[in-house]
């Protein structure tokens, strides 16, 4: 049996590789809110970060076909250790922590497919600008990308936040069992590990939660204005 047969053919396997592609996601995550809070400091900043990125294409596409791989296999894998686990689950339970592993294995396929409905959206609105297309085109007085008045505008929609809030809150909820799991594949939740896994998954998400909202919160509450209001 070939490296690739062991690893995509045994459940095990799967299961190491969706624990790693899970592990990049996350940073990825931090990586991204990281970019977006530039709109703290400004439309110059932000849209300098944004000039950056599209002027560099040597970094952005690897980045996004890189991104774009990882995150189809770790929803390949999901998909295919659901199904898995379903056809060998039996008909009935024996112990009730059975059945809240697969309570808990369900919850996760439902907030990872909500999680990839609003990846779409998100892409649409922000990337490809086919939500709110008036204020994709804009240029700064540098003529770069304004994606500080395109961000600002979003979020100023209260149905854009909304939907942006439910999001998160979504991801949070997919997020904590993902943390932990990862580190539950490695084989690194003993038990004299639980608190501080524990204590990285809810710090972990409390950031990213925070972090990702609290630009978009402050957008509405007019507190980040455009360069024109200042």
């Amino acid at each position: 049996m070939s490296f690739k047969q062991r690893i995509f053919q045994s459940s095990l396997g799967r299961k190491y590789v969706m624990a790693l592609t899970g592990a990049l996601l996350l940073l990825f995550l931090i990586a991204h809110m990281t970019g977006n809070l530039l709109v703290l400091s400004g439309p110059d900043a932000f849209n300098a970060y944004g000039h950056y990125l599209k002027t560099h294409p040597q970094l952005l596409w690897p980045m996004r076909i890189g991104l774009l791989i990882t995150f189809v296999v770790h929803i390949y894998l999901a998909i295919s250790l659901s199904i898995e686990n379903n056809a060998a689950r039996p008909n009935a339970y024996a112990f009730k922590n059975t059945v809240q592993a697969t309570l808990t294995s369900r919850y996760m396929m439902l907030t990872g497919t909500l999680t990839l409905a609003y990846l779409i959206y998100h892409l649409l609105h922000f990337t490809i600008g086919v939500v709110q297309p008036q204020y994709f085109s804009g240029v700064d007085g540098e003529n770069r990308h304004d994606i500080y008045t395109m961000f600002v505008m979003g979020f100023r929609n209260p149905i854009v936040y909304v939907s942006y809030l439910i999001a998160q809150i979504n991801l949070v909820f997919h997020l904590k069992h993902g943390s932990r799991s990862v580190f539950q594949t490695m084989g690194w939740n003993q038990a004299r590990f639980k608190g501080l896994i524990n204590g990285f998954s809810l710090t972990y998400v409390t950031i990213i939660f925070v972090g990702f909202l609290l630009g978009p919160t402050l957008i509405l509450l007019n507190v980040i204005k455009l360069p024109g209001e200042m």
